[in-house]
């Protein structure tokens, strides 16, 4: 049994959104819950979930992902949930406030990055403020994962 002040991080991560960070300059991450039904927790289980089409919103004081894909969950039959529909983030109202503000004045975006289940198995959503990249910045940055590939390989070489 681990000590009673130790923290664990288990984290099981379900979909992961990897195109983002390489279209996108990740200013801020935050932690939401999401609003689900019990055939969406149980797809999600099955970790056959997509995030990489979906984007957050802000609508009437509250945050909303839009476009994820949960696949319906197979044993449910009539019971089972719309597969794209809109559902609801879990936010502090500071968070939303920040979120929308941000949004609002600045021009960023809210893109999810990763679903996941915490240590307590609560479906969790890592949600990202950011702004758009442009080709220029794509490019330097595929330069630059190049440059370090290039560079760890050399340095395993000569040891």
């Amino acid at each position: 049994m681990a000590p009673k002040g130790s923290q664990r991080t288990v984290k099981k991560v379900v979909a992961e959104n990897r195109k983002a960070r390489f279209n996108y300059e990740i200013v801020d991450t935050y932690e939401a819950g999401l609003v689900l039904t019990g055939t969406e927790v149980k797809s999600l289980r099955e970790g056959k979930a997509n995030i990489s089409e979906s984007y957050a919103t802000d609508e009437g004081g509250e945050i909303w992902l839009i476009n994820s894909y949960l696949p319906e969950y197979l044993q449910a039959n009539r019971f089972n949930h719309e597969t794209r529909r809109r559902r609801k983030l879990l936010l502090s109202k500071r968070e939303v406030n920040r979120l929308q503000g941000a949004v609002n004045r600045e021009g960023m975006s809210l893109i999810p990055l990763r679903i996941y289940f915490n240590d307590r198995g609560r479906a969790k959503l890592e949600l990202a403020l950011g702004k758009g990249k442009k080709l220029h910045d794509k490019r330097e940055t595929s330069k630059e994962r190049d440059w370090n590939r290039q560079k760890n390989r050399l340095l395993k070489e000569r040891g």
